[in-house]
């Protein structure tokens, strides 16, 4: 049996890790630092495919720095950009905020994500590209544990807490 250091991060594992995101002018654009760790399942699509990619093989307590192209992360910037949305198609009991995520529905009827740019009184302005798609990202990052995932995490393909998951 190995133990939690030992154990590589691969797929079908839950890693924790502690990361800061920093874009290429040095500007923080996240970071666990001070709040909980981040948990994800390695192969499981959770985290940007560069960044996956460049922690399978490490163990609990590697520090790397990774660099992830846009076609890597969230892909290169495609289409017209902002588009204007009546205010009136969104929920009215939620406060619109740049940087919130929607889905809106596809031409084949598929789930297609849009994320608002800006906020008007009759107007909202989304975006089909993601709010980092174009950039290139910076990750400073820590694996502080890797175990392996439970049956019911490979199944839902993501990492449940301590006290189990019950959103299904």
């Amino acid at each position: 049996m190995t133990t939690n250091q030992q154990r590589r991060v691969e797929d079908g594992q839950i890693v924790t890790l502690h990361y800061t995101l920093t874009n290429s002018e040095g500007e923080v654009l996240d970071s666990s630092e001070d709040s909980e760790p981040l948990l994800y399942l390695h192969g499981g699509g959770n985290i940007v495919p560069g960044l996956e990619n460049a922690l399978t093989g490490h163990v609990a307590g590697d520090h790397l720095q990774v660099t992830v192209k846009p076609a890597d992360g969230y892909g290169d910037r495609v289409g017209p950009g902002p588009r204007p949305v009546p205010r009136n198609e969104f929920p009215d009991d939620v406060d619109l905020e740049p940087g919130m995520q929607f889905l809106t529905e596809g031409a084949g009827g598929e789930a297609v994500p849009v994320w608002i740019t800006d906020v008007g009184a009759d107007t909202v302005q989304v975006d089909f590209n993601h709010p980092l798609a174009g950039e290139t990202l910076h990750f400073d990052v820590t694996v502080v544990e890797t175990r392996p995932a439970t049956e019911e995490e490979m199944e839902h393909g993501h990492p449940h807490g301590p006290e189990g998951h019950h959103h299904h």
